[in-house]
C-alpha cells in the first residue's frame, strides 16, 4: 500500500500562510506599486499641456485708466489696477489669518491640497439642490490658478490646479506662497493684489488694514463682484461678519478684538462709495482709444466734469423720476455744459445699478415743442420779429391738420406768445413758410447730428434726437452766438505726466452760428417761455433763464432745455419701451427736474446773465391759458404737440451736412 502523506498545516499546496504583517507589507507593496502606475498615467494624462511655470513672476494686465473731474478728484478707475507687491512682514498679522481663516484653515498642514475638504465640495455638489457649487480648493491651488491657469470648472483644469499645488508646495516655502497669493488674487473693481485693493477700497497702504478691512477683503474672495462693499454693502458685511467669526475660531483673534471690529465700521473710499459719473465715465471711456490708440501703459485722463454739478445733477434726476412714477415715468437723462462745449454734468439714467443703458447719448427720441426753437430762429434770420402777429386758427398742409391741446384756437397773437404758448398752428404755419429744408439747415448748423426728416410735422418736434445733441444745439443761445459741441476730455497723460492728446492744442477757432438781431430776439423769446409760458416750473428766483419745453406725440417724451449764460442743461424723461406716460408734459417732470439741478448748480457757477443783450420789448403778453401753459401745449389731432406724418406724403430724404 503507498504511503499517504498529509497536507502541510499552511494550504493545499504546502506553502506556510502569511502572518497579519507579512500580509499587510504584501498588500502594502501591491497597492503602492499600483498607486505609482496610477500617479504615473494621472500625470501622463493631465500634466502634458501644464502651462509654462517659468513665467510666474511676470504679470500681464490691461493697462488702467484713471478718470478725473475738472478739479482732479477721482471718478472711476477702469481697466486692471496692480500696486508694488506687499510683504508679508509689514502686514498685521491678522491680514493673512483673516484669509486662512475663511480659504483654508489647514494651509499650515497641508501639501497643496486637502482631500477631506474636496471630497466634502463634491458631496456638496451633487447633493445640493441648485446654488453656487463649492470648489473645496485651498490657497494654494487658488494662487495655481490664478498664475497659471483659466477659471473653467473642468475635472481637467482642476487636476492640472492640483498638480501645480504640489509643485508650488515643493518650491516654495508657506510663507513665500501666502505672499504670492496676497499679491496675486483679484480683489474685484480692478484691484489685483492686497495692496491695491486696500488703496482702492479705503485709500489706505495695505500696512494699515483694520481687522474689519482685512476681514471685509478675505470675504471678496467668495465673488468680488457679489460680495462688493461699493454695490452690495449689506452682502459684503455678512460676509465680512462670518470671516470674523472664523478668525475667533480659529484664534487669530480674540472675541474682544472681534466685537471691536463690529464697534468701528468699516468705511469704503467715499469716491468708490459714491460711484458717480459712471455713465459719463462709460461714455469718455469709449472715446479713449480712438484719441490715443491701444493704451501701453496706466494713463490718466483729464475730464471736463465737474463732480459736485455731477451730484446735485443725478440727485435731480433720481427725485425727478421717482416722484413722475405715479404718472408712468420710468427713466430720465440730463446733459448740462458751459459755453465752451465742456459738458459739466452726465446722467444717462435714474440708476446706473440698475440699468447701464446711456439714454444721454444712446436713446433716440423725438424732441416735440423743444425743436421749436429752430423754426422761430429760421424765421427770425429771414426777417420776422417777436412783435410779428401771427394768427391761431385751422391750419392744413395737405391731409395733416395740427391742432393745439384744447381743440380751440385763440386767434392773433405775437410770435413771441405763440412760442411761449407752445401753440402747434402757428409754428406748423412758421415752418411751411420759411421752408422745412431751412430749419432742418439751422437745426443741423446748431448742433442737431441726427437724420432729420422734413415732412411738415418736423416743425412740431418730429425728429429723433439725444439729450447731448439738445444740449449743444441750445449753447449758442446761451454763450453769443458760437457753436458749441459737447466734449467731455480735456487731456490724456501717461502716469508719469507724459501728455498723449490735449483738447486745447490746435483748437480752431469759434465759428459763430447765430448772429443779431436774431439771437437777442430768440433770447428775448425763451426768456418768456420760463417767465410766463409753458415753462413757468422750471423758474429759479434771482437768475436770468430762458429754455422751451417740449412733449411728443401719446406723451412718449417730455422735455425741458434751458440756459442761462453760459450754460445749458436738457432735460428728458420718458420710457425705454417708448410706450406712454400719463399726460406727463415738457412743463411739469422736465421742468422741476430742471429746476431742482440748477438751483443747486447756479451758485456754484457764478452764472452770468444771458450775453447778447435785449431788444425793445413786444407789447404785453395776454393772459396764458392755465390748461396749455401746464400741459405745454400738447397737440395734433388727438392733443399731442407733434403729430404723425401724413400717411400719403412720402418721407423725404434726410439732408446730407
Amino acid at each position: 500500500m503507498a504511503n499517504s502523506q498529509k497536507p502541510a498545516s499552511g494550504g493545499s499546496d504546502g506553502r506556510a500562510k502569511r502572518t497579519p504583517l507579512q500580509a499587510a507589507l504584501y498588500w502594502g507593496a501591491v497597492l503602492s506599486v499600483w498607486g505609482l502606475i496610477f500617479v504615473a498615467a494621472f500625470f501622463a494624462v493631465f500634466a502634458v499641456d501644464l502651462p509654462d511655470t517659468s513665467k510666474l513672476y511676470e504679470v500681464e494686465r490691461q493697462p488702467s485708466i484713471s478718470y478725473l473731474d475738472r478739479s482732479g478728484a477721482l471718478l472711476a478707475v477702469r481697466g486692471s489696477q496692480y500696486a508694488p507687491p506687499a510683504n508679508l512682514d509689514e502686514l498685521p498679522d491678522y491680514v493673512p489669518k483673516a484669509f486662512i481663516a475663511i480659504e483654508d484653515r489647514w494651509f499650515y498642514w497641508h501639501f497643496g491640497f486637502n482631500p477631506w475638504g474636496i471630497i466634502r465640495s463634491q458631496i456638496y455638489n451633487m447633493t445640493a439642490d441648485g446654488g453656487p457649487l463649492r470648489g473645496g480648493s485651498t490657497i494654494t491651488q487658488q494662487l495655481a490658478r490664478n498664475l497659471f491657469l483659466t477659471p473653467d470648472q473642468t475635472y481637467r483644469r482642476k487636476a492640472q490646479e492640483l498638480i501645480l499645488a504640489v509643485w508650488l508646495e515643493l518650491k516654495f516655502s508657506k510663507k513665500e506662497i501666502m505672499e504670492l497669493y496676497l499679491n496675486r488674487v483679484y480683489f474685484g473693481g480692478g484691484a489685483y493684489g492686497i495692496e491695491a485693493a486696500s488703496q482702492r477700497y479705503f485709500n489706505k497702504p495695505a500696512s494699515q488694514l483694520t481687522i474689519g478691512e482685512s476681514a471685509l477683503l478675505a470675504g471678496l474672495m467668495k465673488g468680488p463682484s457679489r460680495y462688493s462693499p461699493v454695490s452690495a454693502t449689506d452682502r459684503a458685511a455678512r460676509r465680512a461678519t462670518i470671516v470674523l467669526d472664523e478668525m475667533v475660531r480659529i484664534g487669530a483673534i480674540t472675541p474682544e478684538q472681534r466685537t471691536e471690529a463690529f464697534n468701528n465700521p468699516v468705511r469704503v473710499n467715499p469716491t468708490l462709495a459714491n460711484q458717480r459719473a459712471q455713465y459719463f465715465v462709460d461714455w469718455v471711456d469709449d472715446q479713449v482709444r480712438a484719441l490715443v490708440g491701444e493704451p501701453t501703459d496706466d494713463l490718466v485722463v483729464e475730464t471736463t466734469l465737474d463732480l459736485p454739478i455731477q451730484t446735485a445733477a443725478e440727485q435731480a434726476i433720481r427725485r425727478g423720476v421717482a416722484a413722475g412714477a405715479d404718472q408712468g415715468v420710468g427713466q430720465g437723462a440730463l446733459v448740462a455744459l458751459d459755453g465752451e462745449g465742456r459738458v459739466r454734468a452726465y446722467v444717462g439714467g435714474a440708476d446706473y445699478q440698475d440699468s447701464q443703458f446711456d439714454r444721454a447719448t444712446m436713446a433716440q427720441r423725438q424732441a416735440g415743442s423743444a425743436f421749436k426753437p429752430f423754426v422761430y430762429l429760421t424765421a427770425m434770420e429771414q426777417g420776422r420779429t417777436p412783435n410779428e402777429r401771427a394768427v391761431d386758427e385751422p391750419f392744413r398742409i395737405g391731409d395733416w391738420e395740427p391742432r393745439n391741446y384744447t381743440g380751440d384756437y385763440r386767434g392773433e397773437m405775437t410770435l413771441q406768445q405763440a412760442l411761449a404758448q407752445s401753440t402747434n398752428t402757428v409754428a406748423a404755419r412758421l415752418a411751411s413758410e420759411v421752408g422745412t429744408g431751412n430749419v432742418a439747415a439751422t437745426a443741423k448748423r446748431l448742433g442737431i447730428t441726427g437724420r432729420i426728416q422734413l415732412d411738415p410735422s418736423m416743425a412740431l418736434g418730429a425728429v429723433e434726437v439725444t439729450p447731448l445733441q439738445m444740449a449743444q444745439a441750445y449753447a449758442p443761445f446761451a454763450n453769443g452766438g458760437f457753436k458749441a459741441t459737447g466734449y467731455g476730455i480735456e487731456r490724456i497723460r501717461t502716469a508719469d505726466g507724459r501728455v498723449l492728446y490735449d483738447h486745447n492744442v490746435d483748437k480752431p477757432e469759434r465759428q459763430a452760428v447765430i448772429g443779431s438781431p436774431a439771437l437777442q430776439y430768440m433770447n428775448q423769446m425763451m426768456r418768456q417761455v420760463v417767465a410766463s409760458g409753458t415753462g413757468t416750473a422750471a423758474r429759479v428766483p434771482n437768475y436770468d433763464l430762458a429754455g422751451k419745453t417740449g412733449t411728443t406725440n401719446d406723451y412718449r417724451d417730455a422735455w425741458f432745455v434751458g440756459y442761462t449764460g453760459g450754460f445749458v442743461t436738457a432735460v428728458w424723461v420718458g420710457k425705454d419701451d417708448n410706450t406712454t406716460m400719463r399726460r406727463v408734459a415738457g412743463g411739469g417732470v422736465p421742468a422741476r427736474i430742471w429746476r431742482d439741478f440748477m438751483t443747486a448748480a447756479l451758485p456754484r457757477l457764478n452764472a452770468q446773465p444771458i450775453p447778447g443783450g435785449t431788444v425793445e420789448a413786444p407789447p404785453a403778453t395776454p393772459a396764458v391759458d392755465p390748461i396749455g401753459d401746464l400741459l405745454d401745449g400738447v397737440g395734433g389731432m388727438i392733443g399731442p404737440e407733434t403729430a404723425p406724418s401724413p400717411a400719403p406724403t412720402p418721407e423725404a430724404e434726410p439732408i446730407p451736412f
